[in-house]
């Protein structure tokens, strides 16, 4: 869906405005999106639409999926958090996941980075090869 440039500012000024001391704030968050639909500003739902992208995004920026074959133990676990905290700072919130069909290795995405280090990805980058090949 195509949005307007009026939309787009004013749901990335309602975005901007969404944030307390450099951290998205629920309470502000809410009380925008009320706001908009109580007030049913000249296309509100174009604004509420990206305004809802920008906070999943945001959101998604926060949020650690790391997928491995078997369970990690806690010493890889905490090391594996202290690398990405460092990088991506102490708010990030982390989701461990068992998938066997992995076979091994470990797979982190984070918002749209994603690092895939498994056997199952290695196997289907060599068969996406040799499909081109």
């Amino acid at each position: 869906m195509k949005i307007s440039k009026e939309a787009r500012k004013i749901s990335k000024q309602l975005f901007l405005d969404s944030f307390v001391t450099g951290r998205l704030d629920e309470a502000r968050v809410r009380n925008i999106a009320r706001t908009l639909i109580d007030e049913k500003p000249r296309k509100y739902r174009e604004i509420l639409k990206n305004y809802q992208r920008l906070i999943r995004l945001e959101l998604a920026k926060h949020h650690a999926l790391i997928e491995s074959a078997a369970d990690l133990d806690a010493e890889t676990r905490r090391q594996l958090l202290g690398t990405l905290r460092a990088r991506y700072g102490d708010q990030l919130m982390t989701e461990f996941k068992t998938s066997p069909d992995l076979i091994g290795g470990l797979r982190i995405k984070i918002g749209s980075d994603v690092w895939d280090s498994t056997v199952h990805g290695r196997l289907a980058r060599l068969e996406s090869n040799l499909a081109t090949a």
